[in-house]
């Protein structure tokens, strides 16, 4: 197969709508610069609460095919072309939240043979060869089965590939800095009455959240502001957008976070400063 030229990123993401929360921005600033992002699903997100009620009807393989959709809708405004499903659509269904019955599903992700599920993950790492990977940490931002699976899946696979020959120069896991959270929750606790939302969530309800000193680099993307919340606004059935706010099913406002935040677990930063590009410091050929 050719080569993809110039820079290439691949994400990993669980289900439809956390690429949009965790890395819209970046995604959108990468796709304008004509980096080629890839994005891999794990999931179609089946057993997501639905908050619109015109499609509270949907569940199951139903609301995983509009989930589906809206993730087309979502990637397409964030200018990514290339999005797959690991292993397939439906090869792995949502596993639920954590402790729930969900989780005993023989098909569901949690379930999954981790190296049978790499191996599909480094088939694709394989064909994209990206120089950066971007990911979640082993509590998967926050404890969702799905998110934890999707970090161990994507580790391994990086194993694997380089057992192929194919050296990932850079990975990341998505953080936020509590000192950043806890400003962004003030402001918001302020302008909470003029908003369609009762309530704000907490510092601790954002996936990621880590000390400052566990930020190594920081994704400006301002300019991409409008094309992050319309992705988000794209997955209707699980997210509400009140910019510069969101709330998930649980009505509990967020801010809605333009620059993005990142951990380097693997590979080297060209100096001891934060890193303002995922791909400083390397070439264009792993």
């Amino acid at each position: 197969m050719t080569e993809l030229p110039g820079r290439r990123l691949l994400l990993v993401h669980a289900h439809p709508d956390d690429e949009s929360i965790n890395n819209g921005a970046t995604m959108a600033r990468y796709a304008a610069e004509g980096v080629h992002v890839t994005l891999v699903t794990c999931t179609l997100g089946e057993r997501g609460e639905v908050i619109p009620p015109e499609l509270a009807h949907l569940s199951g393989a139903a609301l995983g095919q509009h989930r589906r959709s809206e993730l087309a809708a979502a990637t397409a405004r964030l200018g990514v072309r290339d999005v797959r499903l690991l292993g397939g659509a439906g090869r792995y269904s949502d596993s639920g939240m954590t402790g729930l019955p969900d989780n005993d599903d023989p098909g569901c992700f949690w379930q999954a043979d981790v190296d049978e599920a790499a191996a599909r993950l480094a088939e694709v790492l394989l064909e994209v060869r990206p120089q950066v990977l971007v990911t979640y940490d082993e509590n998967g931002g926050y404890g969702h089965p799905d998110h934890i699976q999707a970090h161990r899946v994507a580790m391994r696979a990086v194993d694997l590939a380089a057992e192929s020959g194919l050296r990932i120069p850079k990975v990341y896991w998505n953080r936020v800095p509590r000192p950043v959270l806890e400003e962004a929750f003030d402001r918001l606790r302020e302008d909470l009455p003029g908003t369609p939302f009762a309530k704000a969530a907490a510092v601790d309800d954002v996936p990621g959240a880590v000390a400052e000193e566990r930020i190594t680099t920081v994704i400006d993307g301002t300019a991409h502001a409008a094309a992050k919340a319309d992705a988000m606004r794209a997955h209707a059935t699980q997210i509400t957008v009140a910019e510069p706010y969101f709330a998930l099913s649980n009505e509990l406002a967020q801010p809605l976070l333009t620059t993005e935040y990142y951990e380097l677990v693997r590979g080297e930063r060209p100096s001891g400063d934060r890193e303002t590009d995922l791909f400083a410091g390397i070439g264009e050929a792993p």
